[in-house]
């Protein structure tokens, strides 16, 4: 995943995405974005968007939300330039009113290792938490398997297999725990913190699910009902101005818990002050909680590209369109950006 500011050339930006990260994983977007990356007249009408909103997930979902015709698109190669030239007003609106906010829950496979090798009980707090659906990872079942499908280890929840079966492939010494960690107390903060009680929210969240990815939407379905009614504390906020508000809430509620703040495909949207801002930031939050005798760690779960500081402390390679999977800033595998595999360095 490459960060917001490459979008300042997209058409280079569609081209990779055609090529690193839509090959081999949805023929309708490998498609859609090579030929919007030679069109200049839908490229025009894309460069005009603000640069983060710029992004070929969020313009196809904006798009198939007004009609572009999927997975078949790719055997209609206008389907995409239909919609984007026939209806711009509409599609612009929505991506500007709209965000990606994928919540992939397939992820929490490839973050499981990490959390359940901290100390517990934890406190989870989320950054760009979305509807909230990566604050359970003690709510699903895993099957974590090898390259040839066979099964390596199964978890599932204290309270018995979960409807929700997050299956990964597993690659090098990865620590599998032999149980889903205890989580007391889950929040997240949100530039606009999505409901799952309201039907737009589900159908949103649907659309940005990969065409021909049939697997991850029924997934997607199974997940927000299963834990709508599930507490979670997911704020309206801005990560570099009111995590250690957050931190407060869940170390005064949760004070015997370790508070581990995480995010997957996140920090990528912001700039590249931002980015070494974030850092700067979760560093001193983690400082000041253990300062005051908590215990505290820091997840992160982002593209090669995003933060490269902890990129450049990885031990071993991954693919290229991998995510590069941190804690408190050290590199310990790379992971698919759905959580489809996991490589421990």
């Amino acid at each position: 995943m490459r960060t917001m500011d490459d979008l300042g050339d997209p058409a280079d930006f569609y081209r990779h995405f055609a090529e690193r990260e839509a090959k081999g994983e949805s023929r309708t977007f490998e498609e859609w974005a090579r030929g919007l990356a030679a069109d200049p007249e839908a490229l025009a009408l894309v460069a005009t968007l603000p640069v983060r909103k710029r992004q070929p997930n969020l313009v196809f979902a904006a798009a198939r939300w007004h009609g572009a015709r999927t997975p078949s698109g790719y055997d209609d190669p206008g389907a995409l330039r239909e919609v984007l030239l026939g209806q711009w007003p509409q599609v612009r609106e929505t991506v500007l009113a709209r965000s990606t906010q994928t919540n992939e829950v397939g992820r929490c496979a490839t973050l499981l290792p990490v959390l359940a090798g901290l100390e517990g009980p934890l406190a989870l707090i989320e950054v760009g938490a979305s509807a909230g659906l990566c604050l359970h990872p003690d709510l699903w079942s895993y099957r974590y398997v090898d390259d040839t499908g066979a099964q390596v280890a199964r978890i599932d929840p204290a309270t018995g297999p979960s409807g929700v079966v997050l299956d990964c492939i597993v690659r090098g010494e990865a620590p599998i725990p032999p149980s889903a960690p205890q989580v007391v107390w889950r929040g997240g903060l949100d530039l606009n913190p999505l409901d799952l009680t309201q039907p737009d929210t589900a159908r949103w969240l649907e659309t940005l699910v990969w065409p021909e990815h049939e697997d991850r939407r029924a997934r997607l379905a199974a997940a927000c009902r299963e834990v709508a009614d599930v507490p979670v504390d997911v704020v309206r906020g801005d990560l570099l101005t009111d995590l250690d508000a957050l931190v407060d809430r869940a170390r005064a509620q949760a004070p015997d818990a370790t508070v581990v703040i995480f995010h997957s495909a996140v920090i990528a949207y912001l700039d590249d002050a931002g980015r070494r801002a974030w850092q700067d930031q979760v560093t001193a939050t983690l400082e000041r909680v253990r300062a005051a005798g908590g215990r505290a760690h820091w997840v992160s779960n982002e593209g090669a590209r995003v933060l490269p500081d902890v990129t450049a402390t990885a031990r071993c390679e991954g693919v290229e369109s991998d995510f590069c999977l941190g804690l408190d800033a050290s590199a310990v595998g790379w992971t698919h950006g759905h959580g489809r595999r996991l490589t421990w360095c």
